[in-house]
């Protein structure tokens, strides 16, 4: 996991900010930070996962996020999202989906 990731350039997505944003499953996400290393929004952060979304988990998922450290992939700038969806093939987990803004 890098968490100083290198610089990226700002990808050539003509898609207006704001209207996709990735939605991270959280029960199938390891937090290992590809999401975090391809996207040129800086969309991403890899932390420890809240306890409420924690407590949302089946045993096996909680056994599986301790395993990976407790960190899981969250999108702080979902808003800044330009669906290029670099996150989602670059996601080994396949956690990752781009979807509308409720």
């Amino acid at each position: 996991m890098r968490l100083n990731p290198k610089p990226r350039r700002k990808s050539d997505c003509k898609q207006s900010p704001g209207l996709l944003m990735p939605i991270v499953n959280l029960k199938r996400c390891e937090g290992k930070g590809d999401c975090l290393t391809v996207c040129p929004e800086n969309v991403f952060e890899i932390r420890t996962i809240d306890a409420a979304d924690f407590d949302h988990l089946n045993l096996l998922q909680k056994l599986k996020l301790r395993v990976h450290g407790m960190q899981v992939a969250y999108t702080p700038n979902a808003d800044a999202c330009r669906a290029c969806g670099l996150c989602v093939t670059a996601c080994p987990e396949k956690a990752i989906t781009l979807g509308r803004k409720n």
